[in-house]
């Protein structure tokens, strides 16, 4: 059953209401029929948004141009052939991506791409399969659906990160190799206890109407289109249909990928003001790329744009906080720092992700650590100290801050959201998609705890009958750790397409609370961090469940068993491969991943950077700074409710890191987030609705697809040969390797033998 068609006027710009507590963009009819509903005024900030969304349709735009307002109960969802294609895909694809890694040249093919594939499959076993029925399943229940496809998208992305490189690490680099059950019981532990957080948090982040997940929305504004589903609030007013702008857009996306992917890759770092002087060195810190502030830098390639996420999804009010948060950080603090010469910024490059000695030269690990991977104190009192580029260093102070300023924002902005999920159920503030959702059963919660329990179990199992070095309290403080921001940090990305990166402050807990054991810090950031990415996946995944009218305990199957076979396929190719390829890291054409945060968080420490009397101790003030920063806005929002002020996000404008993640990135995202998501989005709302997110898909797709042309036919054959005296070596692809940025020069040279920094340390 289709969703009907109804004509969407386009909003004007004080027509647009926006609810004080969740900061979500309302527009003015929906807003207008929930008052007269509810007897609520616009300005009133006790407007239940349950009520809001007991309407016949989502309040929010952006839900009602992706999904279906209406369902067919009856259409065929959980078929045999469906998780035939998807568990055939997930081990294909997963297998060959886990040996692909450890190609020195790693590309990989993206799971993204798997729901396009499973389009024809499934069409294709709806013509070719017979109708007969096993063990009281019909093989072939008639034609392929949206739902089958949505469960075959379930199966196959459902795993959502691994601590794989634990495995590798232990293996090549300490020289561990405990055997396959222990591999999978670590596996296994932190992707299902991250399962089970989502779960029992759903009530959270996943029920409510205000948690719209936007990543989601795309993902069904793409089955939607293949399926050719039509449905009210699609803004459908005109032109062509959405599949066919689909196939024109990401045959013109694909196209122009070559042009800065390959032949002219100058256009991927537009850093034009370091080509004009290459060799000033104030002039490319500031608006260089690989070692600078991109103060002029955009980029041409998408995939670069969305290296951190698509601007065409997130709201343009977090959007917003974003780009005030790079603007202070990347564009103020980090100058002012350096220039003032703080922690010896100037005889270092202004942006890197690497460390350095007191000599200039990368920080060389192998002087501090004896051959039993003990730390060498007489060697590091020898050697150096650890000095960070500026930017490293701010991108820390950012991570710190970043973690008490989520803790403080959620309890001033959403105590009261989060009590009144604790005392309701769902049921009771529907919006038309949970009224839909009603018929069928929810995954009862026992279900997640006995997940978590089971889980548990393995997690100790794996760390006391093996020797990890990581006690049983750790790995009960890095869940306890996990689960404190699984909240927070999930309504940032529910509402905002936004999460914090709990890496750095696990890796500085147990770094200090113990010191020099590599492996156990690896574990408990395994345990703590890592596992967040199977949490916000699964999460995600039951919205998309929740907006495609999926049965919830059909999605939960999906991910569980998903995950499952994904990870147990991923450890199984890794074994074979050590088995069977002799001297695989050494190998040509291989490598393996290395263990530098292991060794410097795990045997030199953190206590050596950040403790009192240590160059970079101030960071750590940062974290009371991130705890006192929301206060502010939060002030002000109660005592000027009706201003500006309701949209800051100390959150979100702390999480961009974007020194270390890249200006370009920035810089670009921006641009196309401020086109699409404030501009067009405002002055073409029916263009929006119907486009948007196709296009934003559309764009992700193609980013990944030609990377992995390019490298099949073009850099892969005759060992990268092909254009290699014509294409390649011309202006476009060397203009911008051969500048100061490029090459990470500071602006303090040293002369031979020459070092800087304190006498001792």
């Amino acid at each position: 059953m289709l969703g009907t068609f109804h004509d969407e006027k386009r909003p004007s710009s004080e027509d647009l209401k926006y609810d004080r507590d969740i900061e979500v963009v309302l527009d003015y009819d929906t807003l207008s029929s929930a008052t007269q509903a509810t007897g609520a005024e616009f300005d009133d900030p006790n407007v239940d948004i349950g009520a809001i969304g007991d309407l016949d349709d989502s309040p929010y735009p952006e839900v009602r141009s992706a999904v279906s307002n209406t369902d067919d109960p009856d259409m065929p969802v959980n078929t045999i052939r469906a998780w035939a294609i998807g568990i055939v895909l997930l081990v294909l694809v997963t297998g060959l991506n886990q040996f692909l890694s450890f190609r020195s040249l790693t590309t990989v093919i993206p799971t993204f791409l798997l729901q396009l594939f499973a389009f024809p499959m499934g069409h294709l076993a709806a013509r070719a399969l017979p109708d007969i029925t096993i063990l009281g399943c019909r093989l072939n229940p008639g034609p392929f659906t949206v739902k089958e496809h949505v469960l075959i998208v379930a199966l196959t992305l459902s795993l959502g990160g691994t601590p794989n490189d634990i495995v590798t690490v232990q293996r090549t680099y300490y020289n561990q190799n405990w055997g396959f059950l222990y591999q999978w019981l670590v596996t296994m532990s932190t992707l299902l206890i991250g399962i089970s957080f989502g779960g029992i948090t759903r009530r959270f982040l996943v029920d409510p109407p205000s948690m719209i997940w936007p990543g989601s929305l795309v993902q069904c504004v793409l089955l939607n289109t293949l399926h050719s589903q039509q449905y009210a609030g699609m803004g459908d007013r005109g032109g062509i249909s959405r599949a066919r702008f689909l196939v024109y857009a990401l045959l013109g996306s694909f196209l122009w990928y070559f042009v800065p992917g390959y032949l002219f890759t100058a256009l991927s770092c537009f850093s034009w003001v370091t080509w004009i002087a290459p060799n000033n060195v104030k002039v490319n810190q500031m608006f260089g790329y690989s070692s600078g502030l991109g103060m002029s830098v955009l980029t041409f390639d998408w995939g670069r744009i969305i290296s951190s996420n698509s601007p065409l999804t997130a709201p343009w009010w977090a959007e917003a906080n974003i780009g005030v948060g790079f603007f202070v950080s990347a564009w103020l603090l980090t100058p002012i720092l350096y220039y003032t010469n703080t922690w010896y910024g100037k005889f270092l490059p202004m942006s890197s992700g690497a460390s350095y000695d007191n000599q200039m030269n990368n920080y060389n690990v192998s002087r501090v650590i004896n051959a039993d991977f003990t730390f060498n104190l007489e060697g590091y009192q020898n050697y150096s100290p650890q000095f960070l580029p500026m930017s490293l260093a701010v991108s820390y102070g950012l991570a710190f801050a970043t973690m008490t300023a989520t803790l403080v924002h959620a309890f001033l902005y959403y105590r009261k959201q989060i009590w009144s999920q604790v005392r309701r159920s769902v049921a009771e503030q529907p919006d038309i998609h949970a009224k839909l959702m009603l018929q069928y059963r929810q995954v009862p919660h026992w279900w997640y705890l006995l997940t978590f329990l089971s889980m548990f179990v393995c997690g100790i199992i794996a760390i006391e009958v093996w020797p990890t070095q990581l006690p049983v309290w750790a790995f009960v403080l890095a869940l306890a750790f996990s689960f404190l921001y699984t909240i927070p940090n999930g309504i940032l990305a529910a509402i905002s397409n936004q999460t914090i990166s709990l890496d750095t402050t696990a890796k500085l807990i147990i770094g200090y609370a113990l010191p020099g054991r590599p492996v156990a810090l690896m574990l408990f950031k395994a345990w703590s961090s890592d596992l967040t990415f199977s949490m916000y996946n699964f999460s995600s995944f039951l919205k998309i469940g929740h907006y495609m009218k999926i049965p919830p305990r059909v999605m939960f199957a999906s991910q569980a068993v998903g995950t499952i076979i994904a990870g147990t396929t991923q450890l199984a190719v890794q074994a074979w491969m050590f088995a069977n390829i002799p001297g695989l890291c050494g190998k040509s054409g291989f490598t393996c991943p290395t263990s530098p945060e292991s060794i410097v968080w795990g045997i030199i420490g953190p206590a050596r950077l950040f403790s009192p009397g240590q160059i970079y101790h101030g960071l750590t003030y940062f974290f009371l700074i991130g705890a006192l920063l929301p206060i502010v806005p939060w002030w002000l929002t109660k005592k000027y409710p009706k201003s500006w002020y309701k949209y800051i996000n100390i959150p979100i404008m702390l999480s961009v890191l974007a020194p270390y993640f890249g200006p370009t990135n920035y810089t670009s995202w921006l641009i196309v987030g401020f086109i699409f998501q404030f501009l067009i989005r405002r002055r073409h709302f029916s263009w929006w609705a119907k486009y948007n997110y196709v296009l934003s898909s559309v764009l992700d797709i193609s980013a990944l697809m030609a990377p992995i042309a390019i490298f099949i036919c073009l850099q892969y054959p005759l060992r990268g040969a092909i254009g290699a005296n014509s294409v390649q070596t011309w202006w476009g692809n060397t203009v911008y390797s051969n500048t100061a940025d490029a090459k990470f020069t500071p602006l303090i040279t040293l002369a031979d033998g020459e070092k800087f920094g304190p006498s001792s340390w």
